[in-house]
C-alpha cells in the first residue's frame, strides 16, 4: 500500500498553534487520497513553531502530487490556525512543498498549489486552472477597491484594521512591536512632558533643543549645532529626509523676480545671475502645490499657517549648496523677496518657513502619498489579479507586508477626522487632504521612477552635485532591484508572446491604471490595444520597490 509522508509546519508567531481538526486530502493527477485526520494520539499537534509529521496511506498511486486541500474543523471552539507551509514526500522518495502562508479561520479550507511559479498559459489541466480562477474569484470577492476621499488612489475596502482580511492583518507580535516603538519614540522625545510646545507657539529658540534632550548622537547634535547656518539648511535639499525637489535653474519664473543686484553679494565667480544660470550653477525649490492650501486650526482661537515658499540655491565654488534668496508666496505683491543680507533673524524665519513647507510636503506627499497610498493600490490590484504561483506575485509580497494594515491603522487614526494630523500639523483639519488631491492631478507613473524622476528635475550629473548622495544611492538601489527583477522576470517571459499571452499580468497593470488610478489620463500608463504595456508593469514594480 503506497505511503506519501506530509509534513505540516505551523507559524511561531504568537496564538499561530491550533487545538481544532486538521484534515488533508492528496490531489494527484491520476485520484485523490481520502480525506484524512492529521492527528498522532497523545501527541499535542500544531503547536506555534512545530513542525509534524504523518503517513497518508493510500490504496493505490495518485499520480503525480498537483494540489493539497487542507480543512480546520472546530474542536471545542473555533481556535485560527496559521500554516507555513506543507510538504509531501511521495513513495519514489520526491519532495513536494507547498506554500501556505496564511491563517485558517473558522472551519475552512485552503487548497494549495506547489511552490513553483508558472504562467497562466503553461498550466495544461483542468484541475490546476481551475483552481487558479477560484483562487483569484476568491480574492476579488476578499480585496475590494474602495475611494476613500474622492481624487485618491482607491484604497481597501475597509473601515478597521479589524475588518481586513486575517491574512494582511498586523500579527500579535507586530502589533505589540508597534505599540511599544510608538511609547518609546513618546518616551525620547518627552513628547508627554512637552505635548504644549506643539500646540503652542514657542517663544525661544533655545525651544528646538528641548526636542532634543533624549535624542544624543553624532548626526543630531552636529544638526543642532548647525541648524540656523546656509549650508547646513542647502545640505537638507540634498541629503535631508526630502531630497525629491530641488531642480536646477534653467530661468527664473516670472513669479519670483529677483535680479543680479538683490544677490550679486552671494555670488563667486564674477559673474552675473542670468550667466550662472546658463553655468549650471543655481537650483531652485518651488512649493507652489501649497498655493491655497487651507491651514489647520486646533481650536477656535488657534490658527496654524501654511507658505508656499520658492527658494533661490547657488553652488559654490566648494560645491556647497546655499539658499540666496527666499519669497514665502507664490504672487510676488505682497511678498518681498528675503535676502541672507537682511536682518539675521529675518532671514532665519524665512528659512524655517521653507523648511515647514519641506516638512508638509514630505509628510503629505513624499511619504503618504507616493510611498504608503501608491503602495496599498499595488498591493490591492496583486491580490485580486494574480494567484500565488503567478510569478510577478512572488517577487511582489514581501515587499507590501503590513502594508495595507499600517495604511489601515492610519485612515483610522492618523489621517481620519480629529485624527493626530489634525491635533498637531499644519496641514491637518483638511489640509493634508487637499494636498494629496492636488499632488494627485499631476502625478505621472514616470515620476514614481527613480532615474526619470532625477533626470526631469536636472540633477543626474555627479559632476555638476557632487554631493548628492540620494541620488548616488538612489541609483545603485535601483540598479540592484531592476537587474534582480529582470533576471527573475526574463526566466519565464522568454518572448514578447509570452508577455501578451498572460492574461494577468494584463489584468493587474489594468486594474491599477482604471481602479487604482481611477483612469486619470496624465499618470503615463497607456494601453496598446487590448494589452497593457508590460514594460510600464516592470517599472511600476521598481517604482513602488524602492
Amino acid at each position: 500500500m503506497p505511503s506519501y509522508t506530509v509534513t505540516v509546519a505551523t507559524g511561531s508567531q504568537w496564538f499561530a498553534g491550533t487545538d481544532d481538526y486538521i484534515y488533508i486530502t492528496l490531489v494527484g493527477t491520476e485520484r485523490c487520497s481520502e480525506r484524512t485526520l492529521l492527528d498522532k494520539p497523545l501527541y499535542n499537534d500544531f503547536e506555534r513553531g512545530a513542525v509534524d509529521s504523518y503517513d497518508v496511506r493510500v490504496e493505490e498511486n495518485l499520480g503525480d502530487i498537483v494540489l493539497v486541500k487542507i480543512e480546520k474543523k472546530k474542536y471545542w471552539m473555533q481556535d485560527d490556525w496559521y500554516c507555513r507551509y506543507i510538504t509531501v514526500k511521495t513513495p519514489s522518495g520526491d519532495y513536494i512543498e507547498f506554500p501556505c502562508f496564511r491563517w485558517l479561520v473558522d472551519d475552512k479550507e485552503v487548497v494549495l498549489r506547489d511552490g513553483r511559479a508558472r504562467l497562466p498559459q503553461d498550466d495544461k489541466t483542468s484541475l490546476v486552472k481551475q483552481h487558479r480562477q477560484k483562487e483569484l474569484d476568491m480574492r476579488r470577492k476578499t480585496y475590494r477597491w474602495r475611494e476613500w476621499q474622492p481624487g485618491f488612489p482607491m484604497s481597501i475596502d475597509a473601515n478597521r484594521h479589524k475588518d481586513l482580511p486575517r491574512d494582511i492583518q498586523f500579527d500579535s507580535e507586530k502589533g505589540v512591536d508597534f505599540v511599544l516603538n510608538y511609547s518609546k519614540a513618546i518616551e525620547n522625545l518627552f513628547v508627554n512632558q512637552f505635548m504644549h510646545m506643539f500646540q503652542s507657539s514657542w517663544s525661544d529658540f533655545a525651544d528646538f533643543e528641548k526636542i532634543f534632550v533624549r535624542i544624543k548622537n553624532t548626526i543630531s547634535e552636529y544638526v543642532m549645532q548647525h541648524w540656523k547656518e546656509d549650508f547646513m539648511f542647502g545640505y537638507q535639499f540634498l541629503n535631508g529626509c526630502n531630497p525629491v525637489v530641488i531642480q536646477k535653474c534653467t530661468k527664473l519664473p516670472d513669479k519670483f523676480p529677483v535680479t543680479h543686484k538683490m544677490v550679486s553679494v552671494s555670488l563667486e565667480r564674477e559673474l552675473t545671475l542670468e550667466q550662472e544660470i546658463e553655468a549650471g550653477n543655481m537650483y531652485i525649490v518651488d512649493y507652489e502645490v501649497l498655493e491655497g492650501i487651507s491651514p489647520n486650526c486646533t481650536d477656535p482661537c488657534t490658527l496654524q499657517y501654511l507658505a508656499a515658499p520658492i527658494c533661490l540655491l547657488y553652488k559654490t565654488v566648494q560645491n556647497k549648496i546655499l539658499p540666496i534668496a527666499i519669497q514665502l508666496g507664490q504672487n510676488p505683491e505682497g511678498n518681498p523677496i528675503f535676502l541672507p543680507t537682511d536682518g539675521q533673524y529675518d532671514w532665519l524665519l524665512a528659512k524655517i518657513w521653507v523648511r515647514s513647507a519641506d516638512f508638509q510636503h514630505h509628510q503629505t506627499i513624499t511619504h503618504l502619498l507616493k510611498t504608503h497610498l501608491i503602495t496599498e493600490m499595488f498591493g490591492i490590484a496583486m491580490f485580486r489579479q494574480l494567484p500565488a504561483v503567478h510569478p510577478v506575485y512572488k517577487l511582489l509580497i514581501p515587499h507590501i507586508r503590513f502594508t495595507i494594515a499600517i495604511n489601515t491603522k492610519a485612515r483610522e487614526q492618523l489621517i481620519c477626522e480629529c485624527g493626530i494630523f489634525d491635533k498637531a500639523n499644519a496641514t491637518g483639519g483638511g489640509g493634508h487632504v487637499q494636498l494629496v488631491q492636488k499632488a494627485m492631478k499631476t502625478l505621472t507613473f514616470r515620476s514614481l521612477c527613480f532615474p526619470d524622476m532625477i533626470k526631469a528635475r536636472c540633477v543626474d550629473s555627479k559632476e555638476e552635485l557632487p554631493t548628492y548622495f540620494y541620488r548616488d544611492d538612489g541609483y545603485k538601489v535601483w540598479e540592484a532591484t531592476k537587474n534582480f527583477v529582470s533576471d527573475v522576470v526574463c526566466i519565464y517571459y522568454t518572448s514578447d508572446e509570452k508577455v501578451r499571452g498572460d492574461e494577468e499580468i494584463q489584468a493587474f497593470v489594468k486594474d491599477v491604471c482604471s481602479f487604482g488610478m481611477q483612469d486619470f489620463d496624465h499618470c503615463g500608463v497607456t494601453e496598446t490595444g487590448r494589452h497593457y504595456k508590460f514594460k510600464s508593469a516592470l517599472l511600476w514594480m521598481n517604482a513602488v520597490r524602492v
